[in-house]
């Protein structure tokens, strides 16, 4: 009762750890609270501006598939570490070039600068959401919602610290986000671990024990290739019986860091009656549908909210230039911050919402997690149906609460809906793989965004950019993400349809039985 006691304790600690660290890692979603004025003291262009924050979602989801790796074969310790170094630098070193002024440092620079800070949150993140998923296995969807949760309330967090610690002084900003960062990422780090679970029954007879692994290896293959063999046995009570310690955890969780062949296998067998595929990884998913829908539907998701994330500061700019154009800039800044916050906020609520809904509709009503992806497509869709019509700035919160709220359904619950599809064990390798989709629709709606907002400025005798055309400005971009929430809504149908055919064949009810 005790060492149950100890392992409740330390499983419960590690995943407030996960969080804390978590709550970094979604910084680059405050872009729009410091990037305007920092574009304006280094005078870019919206574009060179988009360039910069496009860079930051590059560190966060180019590099997903050698850092989910890393974390699956290595834990997320090492990862976590070097994630707290990468921050520190990329902030502190944009803090520098705000502090010298323009010209005083290449472009080139500056987004590799904002390239380690995405990259240092990815590799954090993954981790933090690793470590929650194998914690609490039967429920991940419920444990994963709070490190997912923590990254959407990230901006927030900051963007609050910065609204009474450095209002309107973005290099002050910077460097907050600097020591902020490593200090969320280092002090948990600590703490961060995972706790195997006791659920197996010691056999003494080892060739029996040798026998279970063999039967189970079987199961798993077969469950791998969509279908059980004759006589195979695919019900929850089929799990393989092996010793653990009798001296506590230290020694069991030292070996599932070093990736060991044999503590692997130990984590991914009670998994396999929760994955509709036994540990499928990175480019096996290749052959299985569900890996293309899924791939479609985060690209189209992501880009959509990522250019209302990165530009809702020159949104409010350019509607506050248009409805009232003796608004001082200071005000505009405030509102900005605005912005971030309730974006943050209503990401968090979202991701919140859905990683625990995604959970209850599965256990309760036996729904697809997809659900809570097709409705993030409709909120999207009602968001940017905002973005082509409000021309009241007071009214623009509309937008970014919406935006943030879709983005926070889609980030929920689609780690849980991967790892039910694809097994557990990979999750970090194959989240990876599939964060390459933003690297390019996100890339292909910012720029977008960032072409059409500057036809319509011009330059100031200050080298300063403005656009006074209102909604004009950036109209045409939100038709593009309002005919793509459509194809989203779309491909999430087809995907809940295709995934109730996969179900029926290989007996998914008798797997949640």
């Amino acid at each position: 009762m005790q060492q149950d006691n100890e392992l409740y304790y330390a499983r419960l600690v590690s995943v407030v750890a996960a969080t804390l660290i978590s709550l970094a890692c979604g910084s680059n979603y405050v872009f729009s609270a410091w990037g305007p004025q920092f574009a304006a003291r280094m005078h870019l262009s919206s574009t060179e501006t988009n360039l910069v924050a496009t860079a930051g979602n590059l560190g966060m989801y180019l590099c997903g598939i050698p850092v989910g790796m890393m974390v699956d074969a290595k834990g997320p310790k090492p990862g976590t570490l070097i994630a707290a170094a990468l921050v520190t630098f990329g902030y502190w070193m944009l803090r520098t070039a705000y502090i010298t002024g323009p010209g005083s440092v290449p472009l080139p620079l500056l987004l590799l600068y904002s390239f380690a800070t995405g990259l240092g949150g990815c590799m954090a993140f993954a981790g933090a959401v690793k470590t929650a998923a194998l914690n609490y296995p039967a429920n991940r969807g419920s444990a994963t919602a709070f490190p997912l949760a923590a990254f959407g309330l990230s901006a927030f967090f900051f963007a609050t610290i910065s609204s009474f610690a450095a209002p309107n002084d973005a290099g002050l900003f910077l460097a907050i986000l600097s020591v902020g960062c490593f200090s969320l990422i280092f002090f948990p780090f600590f703490f961060l671990r995972i706790i195997p679970h006791q659920s197996y029954k010691a056999v003494p007879d080892g060739n029996q024990r040798n026998l279970d692994r063999v039967e189970s290896n079987g199961s798993r293959k077969a469950l791998l290739r969509g279908h059980a063999e004759p006589g195979a046995s695919t019900s929850t009570s089929h799990q393989i019986d092996v010793p653990l310690a009798d001296d506590g955890f230290d020694d069991v969780e030292e070996d599932q860091l070093a990736g060991s062949e044999d503590h692997e296998e130990l984590l991914a067998a009670p998994d396999t009656h929760k994955s509709v595929y036994a540990d499928v990884r990175g480019v096996r998913m290749l052959r299985y549908t569900e890996f293309y829908q899924y791939f479609v539907l985060m690209g189209l998701l992501t880009g959509i909210g990522l250019m209302s994330i990165n530009n809702i500061g020159n949104d409010a700019q350019a509607l506050w230039a248009a409805f009232d154009p003796s608004t001082t800039l200071e005000t505009i800044r405030a509102r900005q911050s605005i912005h971030v916050s309730v974006l943050s906020f209503c990401s968090f609520l979202g991701r919140l919402l859905s990683g625990i809904g995604a959970d209850l509709i599965v256990q309760r009503y036996n729904l697809s997690r997809v659900w809570c992806l097709f409705a993030s497509s409709l909120i999207f869709l009602l968001a940017q149906v905002c973005g082509l019509s409000i021309e009241n700035p007071n009214l623009l919160f509309l937008l970014s609460g919406l935006t943030g709220l879709a983005y926070g359904f889609l980030f929920g619950c689609f780690p849980s809906t991967v790892a039910e599809t694809f097994g557990v064990q990979g999750l970090s390798t194959n989240w990876g793989v599939l964060t390459l989709a933003p690297v390019i629709f996100a890339n292909i709606f910012n720029l977008m965004y960032g072409s059409i907002y500057d036809s319509h400025s011009h330059v100031r005798p200050d080298h300063k950019r403005e656009c006074l055309d209102g909604k004009a400005c950036y109209h045409e971009a939100y038709w593009g993400t309002f005919m793509a929430s459509i194809l989203a809504a779309v491909i999430a149908l087809w995907s809940i349809r295709h995934q109730k055919q996969v179900k029926d064949r290989i007996g998914w009810t008798e797997h949640l039985a």
